[in-house]
């Protein structure tokens, strides 16, 4: 990957806050293996943002200036290649945070970033639980020859982590993940039964979760009309509305601690993957905290 240049979440143009008095730590992580179909998510966090800089300072819905509780943004964590050294970085690097109470924002990489970020929340705060919105399970045990394959992310958190958890949006599987949901009666929030007017399938989903929750969003989790660039798109996903009004849900009702966005992947000559990507960020931030 080349070399990028420093950018912090909004811009220059937010003021910039030091470490120990920001309430939101942004951390990118420049991380993609094995990707299964198109690659550019080693790079989604650099595109994220520099595409967060294009952010007005006041969220439209609700009047709230998203970077009202101080953001700090690290410097990009690059992992070692093999994965679960890459994890076990991914871990180290978001505990400390987590610890000191700060709202941890990862961006970028292939979902298996989330794996260490899940198991540091954990840690932290026994008992959370993890909503995922994707358009796919997530949950073979080996691909690639790893279990720390973005394949892989919420069999680790079920069968390592043993969390409670919702999937949203979910549209691919194989048979693997067929017969592991039915063994251990999981079900999944598949996107044909998701009705695209009615929301009160976000109350189901949310009866799901604990009272502590960490949220990934695979960016594929969306339909590719709203989100084009990503590795794997998917037809037939959530819309924009749809997820913004079950981060405010999920937000309203349960203590979010933390969460992720993963799997961006540039398309040169247009931006409206990445910069959808950045307003769902400041979205989580107007109201997840």
């Amino acid at each position: 990957m080349a070399r990028r240049s420093f950018v912090p979440f909004g811009g220059p143009e937010v003021p910039a806050v030091e470490l120990n008095k920001a309430r939101v730590i942004v951390l990118p992580i420049y991380y993609e293996v094995a990707p299964s179909f198109g690659a550019g998510s080693k790079e989604g966090a650099y595109h994220l943002l520099t595409a967060s800089a294009e952010l007005e300072d006041l969220d439209e819905e609700t009047g709230i200036a998203w970077q009202q509780h101080g953001i700090h943004t690290l410097f990009p964590l690059e992992p070692p290649e093999q994965p679960e050294a890459a994890v076990a970085a991914i871990e180290a690097a978001a505990r400390p945070h987590l610890a000191s109470g700060k709202f941890l924002l990862s961006v970028g990489g292939d979902h298996a970033v989330s794996i260490g970020l899940i198991r540091a929340a954990a840690k932290i705060h026994p008992g959370i639980g993890v909503l995922q919105v994707d358009a796919h399970l997530d949950l073979r045990d080996i691909w690639h020859g790893s279990r720390y394959n973005h394949a892989c992310v919420m069999r680790r958190v079920a069968d390592d982590m043993g969390l409670a958890f919702a999937q949203v949006g979910i549209r691919s599987l194989s048979s693997e993940e067929h017969d592991y949901i039915k063994k251990n009666d999981f079900k999944p929030f598949y996107a044909h039964r998701i009705d695209p007017i009615d929301c009160s399938w976000i109350d189901d989903v949310i009866e799901t979760l604990p009272p502590t929750v960490y949220i990934t969003i695979d960016l594929d989790g969306l339909d590719p009309s709203v989100i084009p660039g990503t590795g794997t798109p998917v037809p037939g996903g959530l819309s924009y509305r749809q997820l913004l009004e079950l981060i405010r849900r999920v937000g309203r009702s349960r203590r979010v601690v933390a969460a992720d966005i993963n799997e961006l992947a540039k398309i040169d000559g247009t931006m409206v993957s990445e910069f959808t990507a950045a307003k769902i960020a400041s979205k989580i931030l107007v109201h997840c905290l």
